[in-house]
This record gives C-alpha cells, sequence and structure tokens, in this order.
C-alpha cells in the first residue's frame, strides 16, 4: 500500500520542525497515545491504543529515523505489533517546504498489515484513518500557531531531534493498509 498526503500549517518551517521533533507535542496531538520513549538518537519506541469498529488494542512500536536534514525532511522505518489485532510495518518520507507565511507538509509512505483489523471493511478503516489525520492535524496545527517563547525556540533548535511525526504516519499507514488489505 502507498499513501500520499499534505498538508499546510500555518508557521514558519523551524518551528514546524521544532513541533514534529518534540514528544510533549506530538503525544498531546495523537489520539491514544500513552508513551513515547527515545532509545537513542535515531531509535524510539511509541505505545498508543486504536480502536476500529469492535477491534480496540494496544500498539507497540518502534520507528527508526534515518537521512535526517533539519528543518527539511526526514525518512523513518516503523514496525508496531497489536496482538491478535494486527501489525503494521513499512517506511515514510517527510517533506517541509516554505509555503507563503506556514509551511507544506508532504508525506509518502509505503507500508504492509495483517492479523484482525485486515478482516474489517475497507469504508470503516478509511474513516478511521481520514478521523485520525484530522485529529491530529487540527490539535498540531492549533498547538504550533500558539507563541513560543524566543529563549524556548533557541533551545529546541540547539537540542538533537526528539520523537518526530513518524509515530502518527505510521498509525495512518497501518489504518489506511488495514482499509487496502481487508
Amino acid at each position: 500500500m502507498e499513501m500520499t498526503g499534505e498538508q499546510i500549517i500555518p508557521a514558519a518551517q523551524t518551528r514546524v520542525w521544532e513541533g514534529l521533533n518534540d514528544a510533549q507535542v506530538l503525544k498531546s496531538c495523537i489520539t491514544g497515545c500513552e508513551s513515547m520513549e527515545r532509545l537513542s538518537d535515531t531509535e524510539y519506541s511509541v505505545v498508543t491504543i486504536a480502536a476500529i469498529g469492535p477491534v480496540k488494542a494496544k500498539f507497540r512500536g518502534k520507528l527508526l529515523l534515518a537521512d535526517l536534514d533539519p528543518p527539511n525532511s526526514y525518512s523513518l522505518s516503523f514496525d508496531g505489533q497489536g496482538g491478535a489485532a494486527g501489525f503494521g510495518k513499512g517506511t515514510a518520507k517527510v517533506s517541509l517546504a516554505a509555503a507563503g507565511a506556514g509551511t507544506r507538509l508532504s508525506y509518502a509512505v509505503k507500508a504492509q498489515v495483517g492479523g484482525k483489523l485486515a478482516q474489517l471493511g475497507s469504508r470503516l478503516i478509511d474513516a478511521v484513518a481520514k478521523k485520525m489525520a484530522d485529529d491530529f492535524f487540527a490539535a498540531f496545527k492549533q498547538n504550533i500557531a500558539a507563541p513560543a517563547p524566543a529563549a524556548a525556540e533557541i533551545l529546541v533548535e540547539a537540542a538533537p531531534p526528539a520523537t518526530p511525526l513518524w509515530w502518527v504516519i505510521a498509525v495512518l499507514a497501518i489504518m489506511f493498509l488495514l482499509a487496502r488489505f481487508s
């Protein structure tokens, strides 16, 4: 399965990059996210709960980052397990570019899924994936649009990357894949 998407975020590119690399920002924007833990500069562990129709599961996943080009782009690979409910794995590429007074966020995902979730109808999976994406980007835009203190911005720019948007993309890819394989 392949999925692409694009969003205009009403903030400067560096501010969007900072938000995508801030574990607290992302955790607050991802419905059902229980934890995000940085294992190394390029590896993260994430736990989230997702409900799709009658199936509800706790997904545990790992993300590996590559091709970091702050504040322009990065690549990632992901592998998530939801027990008997299913699994998802794949890769994604995220790019940022100036778009007027805001930032264009583009992503491309290649993924595959399996398990019970893959047996649900594609309409249900598509609807849940779309709602998750809409909810995430609405919360992210609201969070990023809030002004940040200048000193905090300088500290964030100097810090190594934290948990980025990769988990959101991984969860959305899993949901979308489940719809395509059902």
